[in-house]
């Protein structure tokens, strides 16, 4: 019986072998010897044989002959015709260009129909000046920042309020940039100690469907890449309305072989008083060194280390109330004490080999520091008519982690198999996690005080089968977790574990080069707070999202791209933990539904539009209707704008963003008011320098940026009052800048 088996399948790999040729090879940028991923390789006259290259600029591709060349394009170079002549293992350089739309080609690959050409152009078309500009890149993605600048934003994605970051994750160079169990709330993502002019390209995808992204992706992830080899040194200076500076420096520190190592470091200063009457001080300090290192010609080191430091002073959230009744401007404060600092530091170490044909094993171990300190009041004198309401939120964390991941791409006579194999644990350590009762910075008692110790161990598996038109993508994931929590105030409670198995499927069907249809079902998760973990008993701890995307890809012509989908998401039962108070609150499963539109079309060699446009319907389940909103989950949103590109000469831009009116608690008797905002930037360009200028809010608005239904009582009020209390948005804002290449 044995030996029938091994005949069989024998008999199966013989008759799909072939006679045709694999040709293997690495695509760089010929001035930077970069490595370009997601460059297409297809042969010519050959619609259905097409391949990307990897995150390292690598490619396989088995071809009918050798013949017919292959043709390389890749965003913002110039496309290149490589005639094979019995070669089979290439090193193609391709110089840049101006970015061109129809350098998009909608390709059959399993697993990488993730936008990451489309982020290139926008990326590309709107450089962006700080990370809230680097969040707002990812389609259908809105931010709000309410705390002076300095803390992590609010992050809204596809009918959730994922606060700042509960439901979305966030990674750099496969860095976590979350923080669970966070002194401020559970996903707590700062991205501010990422300098914006070292990201070459954005990674991003909505829904749960992706098995190497694990904890905190339900509504979606989003992966930002730094540059391995900087194409320019540079030194920028910035000035603006509100007292505000920037200083940004990337040096190139190796320029000589680069084939074999490069290096580069980037450091950049911000402050600004912000247009609020108690001036925010914000100031930022951001280092960051790149090396890159080949030990030999199938091994690859990657290493980076970087340290962020701010501090700021915030006018808070303050009540409509207190403004209407003239307590207070738009940009007063009840509160002027409100505030914090903040500091991480983070090693990261990538070591990459080629360990047999199409075998690659690539291992990553990552470590960081983080300090974080925040005083808050959101109540006023609800709970201290004396003291007032003031908190402090303060933690210290070491996070380790460690993955390994093997990847064997094998070709067989009309499809490929690509398995992925992945193993690896993140670890938490807090030590003072702290919720402390304040008034102007000083401490008068704790709420809450302890250590979190918190271990995520994992490991997946992923096949990606390519065959003729279709595509299939199909993986499981395990995760194990383990909560401790150190009560330095109350009775110790016992650790506890639990485990989630999370399985994926993508399928695509391109029906031509210009249609492509994808259905993506999978399920998702986010863990709860260690201390919820803890107090819980272990029950209800890893909510699940359990979802399905139905889409089509469109591309009708060279210049116009549309993506379209609708899509469905569950969310079963969770409890939350309130890190301003340190209640614990049951929450009930909900369900969203939506409709997401990207489009990107090109009138000209330089002229570009895009509109992004996000419907959604967010509803608690098992509540009666009319009490069934969820608070501040967004319903419609939508971003814009033209955009006018050369690589020299002038440069323009004019976009929008638009979220409408939501419902901001259960019952929508409190309404978050929409805003429409518009900005514009204009730049002169030349090989050695740039000037700019750059507009928010060009038609002053008055609006808010962060908003929440709040139950408040100021000093002389005799009740307290529920209602809208927001943060303002920034009016009319000008800056200019100075870049100088070399």
């Amino acid at each position: 019986m044995y030996k029938l088996i091994l005949s069989i399948i024998t008999l199966f790999f013989s008759l799909c072998s072939t006679s045709q040729t694999l040709i293997t090879g690495k695509i760089v940028d010929a001035k930077s010897r970069q490595p370009l991923d997601a460059a297409v390789i297809q042969q010519a006259g050959k619609n259905n044989i097409k391949t990307l290259t990897d995150d390292y600029g690598e490619f396989s591709i088995k071809v009918e002959n050798d013949v017919a060349p292959l043709i390389v394009s890749y965003i913002g170079y110039r496309p290149d015709t490589i005639n094979l002549s019995g070669k089979t293992n290439l090193l193609i350089s391709l110089r840049p260009d101006v970015v061109n739309l129809k350098d998009i080609i909608i390709t059959q690959n399993a697993g990488q129909q993730k936008f990451a050409a489309l982020a290139r152009v926008d990326l590309d078309l709107k450089p962006v000046r700080n990370t809230q500009e680097l969040m707002r890149l990812v389609p259908g993605l809105f931010v709000a920042q309410h705390a002076g600048g300095g803390k992590a934003e609010q992050i809204f994605l596809r009918g959730f309020d994922c606060d700042h970051g509960t439901d979305i994750a966030v990674s750099v160079d496969g860095l976590p940039v979350n923080m669970v169990s966070h002194a401020h709330g559970q996903g707590y993502a700062d991205a501010h100690f990422i300098i914006p002019e070292t990201v070459n390209n954005i990674d991003y995808g909505t829904g749960p469907y992706y098995t190497q992204e694990g904890n905190l992706n339900t509504a979606g992830y989003v992966n930002f890449s730094t540059y391995n080899n900087i194409p320019k040194s540079r030194v920028q200076l910035e000035g603006g309305l509100f007292n505000t500076y920037r200083a940004l420096a990337m040096i190139d520190l190796l320029k000589r072989n680069k084939d074999k190592q490069s290096a580069y470091f980037a450091g950049e200063y911000n402050y600004t008083n912000g247009p609020t009457v108690n001036p925010q001080k914000f100031s930022k300090i951001n280092l960051f060194g790149k090396y890159n290192l080949a030990l030999s010609s199938n091994t690859q080191l990657t290493a980076s280390l970087s340290a962020f430091t701010s501090k700021w002073n915030a006018s808070g959230q303050i009540p409509e109330r207190a403004v209407d009744k003239g307590l207070i401007g738009r940009f007063g404060s009840i509160d002027p004490s409100e505030g914090g600092n903040t500091r991480r530091y983070n090693a990261n170490i990538m070591l990459k080999s080629k360990i047999a044909n199409g075998t690659t094993w690539e291992n990553q171990v990552y470590y960081t520091k983080n300090f974080f300190s925040l005083y808050s009041n959101f109540t006023f004198f609800l709970l201290d008519p004396e003291n007032g309401d003031e908190i402090h939120q303060a933690e210290s964390r070491n996070m380790v982690g460690y993955l390994s991941k093997l990847s064997h791409k094998r070709y067989f006579k009309n499809w490929s198999l690509n398995s992925i194999y992945g193993a690896g644990f993140r670890y938490d350590a807090t030590d003072s996690t702290v919720l402390a009762h304040a008034e102007k910075r000083q401490l008068l008692n704790y709420f809450n005080l302890g250590k979190i110790k918190e271990l995520n161990a994992f490991g997946y598996v992923e096949e990606q089968i390519n065959f003729g038109k279709w595509s299939i993508d199909a993986g499981l994931r395990f995760d194990y977790f383990h909560f401790n929590y150190l009560d330095q105030l109350r009775a110790q409670l016992p650790a506890q574990g639990k485990n989630i198995v999370s399985p994926k499927l993508n399928i695509q069907y391109s029906i031509n080069p210009g249609v492509q249809l994808y259905v993506k079902g999978g399920k998702g998760f986010h863990s709860n707070d260690s201390r919820v973990v803890v107090g819980n008993s272990g029950y209800d701890i890893l909510p699940a999202a359990l979802g399905a995307d139905l889409g089509i890809v469109l591309k009708p012509s060279e210049q116009l791209l549309i993506n379209l989908a609708v899509w469905y998401l569950h969310l079963q039962q969770e409890f939350v933990y309130n890190g301003d108070d340190a209640a614990l609150i049951p929450g009930g499963a909900t369900v969203r539904k939506g409709v997401d539109i990207i489009a990107r079309y090109q009138f000209s060699q330089n002229l570009f539009a895009n509109v992004d446009i996000n419907i959604t319907n967010p509803k608690t389940l098992n509540e009666a209707k009319g009490h069934d909103f969820i608070g501040l989950a967004p319903t419609t949103t939508s971003t814009g704008g033209l955009f006018y590109k050369r690589r020299e000469g002038i440069n323009g831009s004019m976009s929008y963003r638009y979220i409408a009116n939501r419902s901001a608690n259960e019952d929508n008797s409190i309404i978050a008011k929409g805003y429409f905002i518009l900005d514009g930037a204009i730049n002169y360009s030349k090989e050695k320098f740039e000037i700019g200028l750059a507009f928010e809010n060009i038609l002053n608005s008055e609006w808010n940026e962060a908003q929440f239904a709040t139950e408040s009582r100021l000093k002389n009020e005799p009740e307290a009052i529920t209602q809208l209390n927001y943060t303002p948005g920034i009016p009319f804002f000008a800056r200019l800048k100075l870049a100088v290449f070399f």
